[in-house]
C-alpha cells in the first residue's frame, strides 16, 4: 500500500498539522462567519446596500491580497529565519514588512481616493433587474469612505500576525481575531439597525463597527507582542532602527516581488471575474455576494492547509530536512483534498437554505443557491490548487508561482469570462463553471511541479552564501 504510506500519515503527524492549521481555521472561520453575519444584516436592509457593500469589499479584497503578497516574500525567509533560529534575520524581515506596508497604504488610499466611484461603476453597467444602480453607487460611496480609515490599523495587523504565525505562534492572531469579529458583530447590530438607544445608521454602521474591529484586533496583537519578548526575541530591538540591509531588501524584494504582482494581478482578476459576472444585472450581484460569503465560511478548512504548508514546510526546508518536508508537503495536500471533499458535501447540502435569510429578490436568491452547488463540486479542485500554490512558495519559487497562479488568471480564466459573458446569452452559473474547468490544466500543471520537487530549496543558506 505504497499510496497509503505517501498520502496518509500517522496520528502525531496530523496532531502536528492540526496544532498549526486549527487556530488559523478558527481565526478565519470566526472572521468569515462574522462576515456572514454582517452579509446578513446588511442585506435585511434591502438590494442595494447588500450590493454596494459587495463590490466595494471585492476591491477592497484587491488591497487585502496585495498586502498579502507584498509581506509573503520576507514572510518566507522569516519561516526558514525562524528555523535557522536567527533572530536578527527575523527582525530584518519584521521592518521590511513595516516598509512595505506604508508604501502600499498609500497606493491604496490614492487609488481609492482619486477612483473610487469610477471602480465601483465598473460593477454596475448591467441591468438594474435587482434595484436602483445609483442608489447602490451611493451606499457603496458611503461605506468605502468609512472603510478606509480602518485600513492603517488592518496593515499593522498583518505586519505582526504574519510574523507570530511564522514564528510558530498561531494562537494570539487567533484570539485576536476572535475579539475583533465580535467587537464588528455587537457594533453591527446597534448601528445598523439602531439597538439600545444607537442612531440607525445602515450601511455606514457597517462601515464603523469593521474600523472599530480593526483597531480592536490591532491593539490586541501589538500589546501582547511587546508584552511577550521572551516568547518573541525578535521583537526586542525591533524600532531600534528601522533600516534594512540593502543586500537584504534586494534579496526580499527579488523573492517577494513576483508574490505581490501576483496577489495584485490574482486579486485584480478575480475583480475582472466579478465585473463580467456582473453584467448578468444586480441580481447576479446581489446572488455572487450570498454564494461567495457562504462558500468562504466553509472553505477555511481547507485554505488554513495552505497556511499550514506555508509554515510547516518552511520550516523544514530552513532546517534543510528536505526528506521530511517532500513527505509531509504530500500528506497534507492529500490531507486538504480530502477535507474539501466533506466541505463541498456541506456546501451542496445547504445551498437551498442560506439564500433565504436574505431581504432580497427570488431571483438573486436562486442565482445564490446554484452558484453555491457549482463552488461545491469545484472545492476539491481548489484545495489541490491552493496547497500546490503554497507549496511552490515555501521554497521561495516566486517567479513559478506568479506564472502559475495569475498570469494563468489573465491568460485563460479571464479571457473565458470576458468572452462568455459578451458574447454569449450563458446564465452566469455556466461561465462560472467553463471559467473553474478551464482550470483543468492549472492542476496539472501543479501537479507536475510539486512532484518533480522543483519547490525544495533553503533560501536561507542562498542568502547568507550570497
Amino acid at each position: 500500500m505504497n499510496w497509503r504510506k505517501k498520502f496518509i500519515g500517522d496520528r502525531a503527524f496530523y496532531k502536528r498539522v492540526l496544532a498549526v492549521a486549527v487556530p488559523i481555521m478558527v481565526q478565519t472561520g470566526i472572521t468569515n462567519f462574522v462576515s456572514l453575519l454582517d452579509n446578513i444584516m446588511v442585506g435585511r436592509i434591502g438590494t442595494e446596500q447588500m450590493s454596494g457593500v459587495a463590490i466595494v469589499n471585492q476591491l477592497f479584497f484587491v488591497y487585502y491580497l496585495c498586502v498579502f503578497g507584498g509581506f509573503a516574500g520576507a514572510g518566507i525567509f522569516t519561516a526558514q529565519y525562524y528555523g535557522a533560529d536567527d533572530q536578527e534575520g527575523v527582525r530584518h524581515t519584521f521592518r521590511y514588512k513595516l516598509w512595505m506596508g506604508a508604501i502600499l497604504l498609500l497606493g491604496a488610499f490614492a487609488v481609492f481616493g482619486g477612483f473610487g466611484s469610477r471602480l465601483i461603476g465598473l460593477y454596475l453597467n448591467g441591468s438594474a433587474d435587482g434595484g436602483d444602480l445609483a442608489a447602490t453607487l451611493d451606499y457603496a460611496l458611503e461605506y468605502m469612505w468609512i472603510v478606509l480609515a480602518g485600513l492603517p490599523a488592518y496593515t499593522i495587523v498583518q505586519v505582526y500576525a504574519n510574523t507570530l504565525r511564522e514564528c510558530g505562534e498561531t494562537v494570539v492572531p487567533m484570539r485576536a481575531g476572535m475579539a475583533a469579529v465580535f467587537v464588528n458583530l455587537a457594533f453591527n447590530y446597534l448601528l445598523i439597525f439602531g439597538k439600545l438607544g444607537f442612531p440607525r445608521m445602515g450601511v455606514k454602521g457597517a462601515a464603523i463597527a469593521t474600523v472599530l474591529s480593526r483597531f480592536v484586533e490591532m491593539a490586541i496583537v501589538v500589546i501582547w507582542t511587546h508584552r511577550h519578548a521572551d516568547k518573541c526575541p525578535y521583537i526586542r530591538g525591533a524600532y531600534r532602527t528601522v533600516r534594512v540591509p540593502l543586500s537584504l531588501v534586494g534579496r526580499f524584494f527579488r523573492t517577494g516581488s513576483p508574490l505581490l504582482v501576483n496577489e495584485a494581478l490574482w486579486s485584480g482578476g478575480m475583480a475582472m471575474l466579478t465585473q463580467c459576472y456582473s453584467l448578468r444585472g444586480l441580481n447576479v450581484v446581489a446572488g455572487q455576494n450570498i454564494a461567495s460569503t457562504v462558500s468562504n465560511l466553509f472553505s477555511v478548512v481547507f485554505f488554513a492547509m495552505g497556511d499550514a504548508i506555508a509554515i510547516i514546510i518552511g520550516q523544514h526546508l530552513g532546517a534543510k530536512r528536505y526528506e521530511q518536508a517532500k513527505d509531509e508537503d504530500n500528506k497534507i495536500i492529500a490531507f486538504a483534498i480530502f477535507i474539501a471533499t466533506l466541505t463541498g458535501i456541506a456546501i451542496f447540502a445547504t445551498s437551498p437554505l442560506f439564500p433565504q435569510i436574505y431581504n432580497t429578490t427570488p431571483e438573486a436568491k436562486r442565482v445564490a443557491m446554484l452558484l453555491l452547488m457549482a463552488q461545491a463540486l469545484f472545492a476539491p479542485q481548489t484545495a489541490l490548487l491552493h496547497t500546490s500554490y503554497f507549496t511552490l512558495r515555501s521554497g521561495g519559487k516566486t517567479i513559478i508561482t506568479f506564472l502559475f497562479d495569475s498570469v494563468f488568471m489573465w491568460v485563460v480564466s479571464v479571457p473565458v469570462a470576458f468572452v462568455l459573458s459578451r458574447f454569449t446569452n450563458l446564465s452566469v452559473v455556466w461561465i462560472f463553471a467553463f471559467v473553474e474547468m478551464s482550470e483543468w490544466i492549472k492542476c496539472a500543471i501543479g501537479v507536475i511541479l510539486v512532484k518533480k520537487n522543483v519547490w525544495m530549496n533553503n533560501i536561507v543558506q542562498e542568502t547568507e552564501n550570497a
